[in-house]
C-alpha cells in the first residue's frame, strides 16, 4: 500500500535518511499531485520538512511554486533558506521579475539570497537592479550581487 503525500512530507522529517530519501523520490514521482502540499510543507514546524520541501520543489521546477519559495527566504534557518534560494535558480525565466522584486527587501538574507538565485539564472535583465546592491550594508549581500553580475557578463 503506498503512503499519501501527507505522510510522505512526514517522512521528510523521519531519522532514517533512506526512508527521507524514499519520500523525496515518491514526491517527486507523483509530480503535479504534490505540488500544493510541498508548497504547504515550507511552512512546517520541522526544519528538515521544509528543507526537503523546497529541494523537491526545486528538482520539480514547477512555476506555480515560485511564490511559495520567495516567501521561504524568510525562514528563520539558514540552510532552508539556502535551499529555497537554489530552487528558485532552477526556476529559468519565470522567477527572474519576482526575484528582481525583491532585491530590495529590507532583510539582506532575503536581498542576498535573490541576489545568488540571480547569478544562477544568468538574465542580463538583472544586471541593472543587481548593481543597486553593490552599496548595501552587507557583505552577504555585496557578494552575491557582484557573483551574479560577474557570472551575468560571461555569459
Amino acid at each position: 500500500m503506498s503512503k499519501s503525500v501527507e505522510e510522505l512530507i512526514e517522512d521528510l522529517n523521519n531519522q532514517d535518511e533512506f526512508v527521507v530519501e524514499a519520500a523525496i523520490g515518491e514526491l517527486e514521482i507523483m509530480g503535479e499531485e504534490s505540488v500544493d502540499a510541498l508548497m504547504s510543507a515550507l511552512s512546517h514546524r520541522k526544519k528538515n520538512v521544509r528543507l526537503n520541501a523546497a529541494k523537491i520543489l526545486g528538482i520539480m521546477s514547477n512555476p506555480k511554486a515560485i511564490d511559495a519559495l520567495i516567501l521561504t527566504l524568510r525562514d528563520s534557518n539558514k540552510l532552508v533558506r539556502r535551499e529555497a534560494s537554489t530552487a528558485l535558480s532552477r526556476m529559468g525565466q519565470l522567477a527572474v521579475d519576482p526575484l528582481i522584486d525583491i532585491l530590495d527587501d529590507e532583510d539582506w538574507r532575503v536581498r542576498g539570497a535573490a541576489a545568488w538565485a540571480l547569478g544562477n539564472l544568468k538574465d542580463k535583465a538583472a544586471i541593472e537592479p543587481l548593481k543597486a546592491l553593490l552599496n548595501d550594508e552587507s557583505g552577504y549581500v555585496k557578494a552575491g550581487a557582484l557573483n551574479a553580475i560577474n557570472t551575468i557578463k560571461e555569459e
